[in-house]
């Protein structure tokens, strides 16, 4: 039901046809009810079929809202296949051939996309197509008019049905795939003795290759916290099994007691090893933060640089580090220090949210970015994470998010 029928069900739903039927025979002013028979409920009439029929089908969502959904999904199908295009070759070619061209590179990008069998099946149901409506005369009598549509439609809804069975047996393991992820990076956050933090992230797919983590290697100990944000080069599946990996080697190098200087030293190493010669790296910033001394000592391997915005408004870059883990065995890591003083606070982020687009192609970028954090209320961490991504939807609209979006707030209090 939608929000304004249930907060008001007084209210007549737009859109929808009511009607109002009148019994053709009279009934009698004493007639009553035969006691101990219960009356049989009347029928649902057809506009109300209708209506749950298209609340089903909708999931309640209204038109405009249906309409920026299918507008964001045909803008992202058109750049998936239009990367099979040769653009350069296109605009060698006049004005009133392009289309053509265009419209020919994206029905093969389509085309060899799908099975061979499937692809049999597709041109069968073209050929088809072209096919009805074609008549044949012999002499003056005998006239033969072809009609294949009903075998085109049923040759598409097969093959709409076996893509749409192979997607929703891959979105299932993508979702346990998912599941399995969100053990790897913690639900809540730490308790820091005069801080708070808050993080959110939200995968472009199912599983991201996006990771950020708040954790004490000692639990008995509070005395050092690890905070670590990363994104694996790709996206999807690959990114995220990666991102695993990292997962599992910062834990248990972390619980090692090593500074962060080595710590990301050894993530090099490690990950140089499985890097595809250097094609599967990882961006990350390391930071290592003393709750009783309020000093922060980081590393940034070639990430976006985090922002520290001190409560009288100067920020700071965090940019002292050294390469993108994985791409050079021997790297060599630099750390710097700073204090966090009350009021002061530290964002970390991945590069999904400086780069997400809005429908006019235009990128949010470092500016706007940095605009929003100059802007900051003093607000505990999670409100400040609330205002933050508020800005980034508000640029992006109903564009669908084209890069995994992370984002961790450090608030000194």
């Amino acid at each position: 039901m939608p929000a304004k029928e249930a907060a008001f069900p007084s209210r007549t739903a737009p859109n929808v046809l009511y009607f109002s039927f009148r019994p053709s025979i009279p009934m009698s002013a004493s007639a009553s009810p035969t006691p101990g028979v219960a009356s049989s409920p009347p029928a649902a009439r057809p506009a109300n079929r209708v209506r749950q029929f298209w609340q089903r089908v909708s999931e309640g969502r209204q038109l405009d809202d249906l309409w920026s959904q299918f507008a964001a999904d045909a803008r992202a199908s058109y750049g998936f296949y239009g990367k099979e295009v040769d653009w350069e070759e296109i605009q060698k070619l006049p004005k009133w051939h392009r289309p053509f061209h265009v419209a020919k590179d994206i029905f093969w990008a389509l085309l060899m996309k799908m099975t061979p069998a499937r692809r049999v099946l597709l041109l069968l149901a073209l050929a088809l197509l072209v096919m009805s409506g074609f008549t044949f005369q012999f002499g003056n009598k005998v006239e033969i008019q072809f009609k294949f549509e009903l075998f085109a439609a049923l040759i598409f809804l097969l093959l709409l049905s076996l893509e749409l069975a192979d997607k929703i047996t891959m979105k299932r393991d993508l979702e346990i795939a998912r599941e399995i992820q969100t053990w790897l990076v913690p639900s809540q956050a730490p308790e820091v003795a005069g801080a708070d933090i808050a993080f959110a992230t939200r995968p472009q797919n199912s599983v991201a290759g996006d990771y950020y983590d708040a954790f004490y290697p000692d639990p008995e100990n509070k005395e050092r916290l690890v905070v670590v944000i990363a994104d694996v080069a790709g996206k999807s599946v690959p990114a995220a099994l990666l991102m695993a990996t990292l997962q599992a080697s910062l834990r248990t190098i972390a619980g090692e007691g090593v500074p962060v200087a080595e710590l990301a030293t050894r993530l090099n190493r490690y990950a140089a090893a499985y890097s595809l010669d250097g094609r599967r790296f990882t961006t990350a910033v390391l930071c290592e933060y003393e709750p009783a001394t309020r000093r922060l000592t980081y590393v940034n391997a070639g990430h976006n640089p985090p922002i520290v915005r001190r409560a009288n408004g100067a920020f700071e870059s965090l940019e002292t580090g050294g390469l993108p883990l994985g791409i050079k065995i021997g790297a060599e890591y630099q750390t710097a220090t700073l204090e966090l003083r009350p009021g002061d606070a530290l964002i970390l982020f991945t590069d999904g949210v400086v780069e997400a687009f809005n429908e006019s192609g235009e990128e949010f970028g470092n500016s706007r970015w940095l605009g929003a954090i100059r802007n900051l209320p003093d607000w505990n961490a999670q409100e400040t994470l609330q205002l933050l991504m508020k800005r980034v939807d508000e640029f992006v609209g109903a564009t669908r998010q084209s890069d995994d979006i992370t984002c961790l707030v450090f608030r000194s209090k």
